[in-house]
């Protein structure tokens, strides 16, 4: 597996899994089926609720420890640094671990400054070996970086053809962060799939639409966590380095951009509301 080397010299892998609204009785096979294909970037959070079987997965893949890479994420917790640390805990008891290689603060919203400091703290002692953000906006992760002693290393936001994040793509190279990519698939909305503008692509090259997709990203420097609970697309998905896009077709993909997200903007108040209300340890 390729990897990219983060701003503290952690080294991640440039493709891994993701579990977002993989059911909790499917998502210990899922992980498992990813694990048996050759991912070791395991992506989760405390909000989906499926750390526990993510846990179990890895304890029967047998694999050792050092060779995988696993994320998860700290919700909008209460105020202060204490209720971080305890969220922290409560994910390395479900996963059944010591450490995960990489915290992420799950949404821009509440007292994110007293989780980032926990999380410095946490990284110091090295139980997180690498901290970062997700849905951060480039003023928000500015503002964060610019006023902490630790930079985040990643940044993981919503990412796909009609969602390209250009700028804010420029913004974290210029600080060294690292951009990863949630909804790769746009949850095949715009009928990804079966789109005019990537189905020719994916014909050239005797590949389908995802795997183009993913290889899109990955040779824009994104790091992918593709999802899925089928045994055959989660093979499918690994086998994107065995080709590459070339680069009129990555413009043909780049002229797909529509600049605004297909689920929901972080900056809408009543977003930010209803995602603020949330409680989860």
């Amino acid at each position: 597996m390729q990897t990219v080397t983060l701003n503290n010299g952690v080294k991640m892998p440039v493709l891994g899994f993701g579990v977002l609204q993989i059911p909790y009785d499917e998502a210990e096979q899922a992980v498992l089926a990813a694990l048996q294909a050759g991912y070791r970037l395991i992506d989760t959070a405390a909000l989906y609720r499926n750390e526990e079987a993510v846990g179990r997965a890895i304890a029967k893949s047998g694999i050792p420890r050092e060779d995988l890479f696993i994320t998860t994420k700290v919700w909008v917790q209460d105020p202060g640094e204490h209720n971080t640390v305890q969220s922290f805990n409560n994910s390395l008891q479900r996963l059944g671990l010591d450490y995960v290689d990489l915290y992420l603060i799950h949404q821009p919203y509440g007292d994110y400054y007293s989780q980032w400091r926990a999380m410095q703290a946490l990284h110091k002692e090295g139980r997180a070996k690498a901290i970062g953000v997700s849905n951060f906006h480039p003023d928000r992760l500015v503002d964060l970086i610019t006023h902490n002693e630790i930079a985040p290393a990643v940044n993981q936001i919503e990412t796909h053809p009609f969602y390209q994040r250009t700028e804010d793509h420029r913004t974290m190279k210029e600080h060294g962060v690292q951009i990863m990519s949630w909804g790769p698939f746009a949850r095949g909305k715009n009928d990804l799939f079966t789109h005019p503008g990537l189905t020719p692509i994916a014909e050239a090259h005797g590949k389908s639409v995802a795997q183009v997709v993913l290889r899109w990203l990955n040779q824009r420097d994104v790091v992918v966590i593709p999802k899925s609970a089928n045994s055959e697309r989660i093979r499918q998905n690994i086998q994107v380095f065995d080709f590459n896009l070339t680069d009129n077709e990555m413009a043909r993909i780049a002229h797909l951009d529509a600049g605004t997200s297909l689920f929901f903007d972080h900056r809408d108040p009543d977003i930010t509301r209803k995602l603020g209300r949330i409680r989860f340890s």
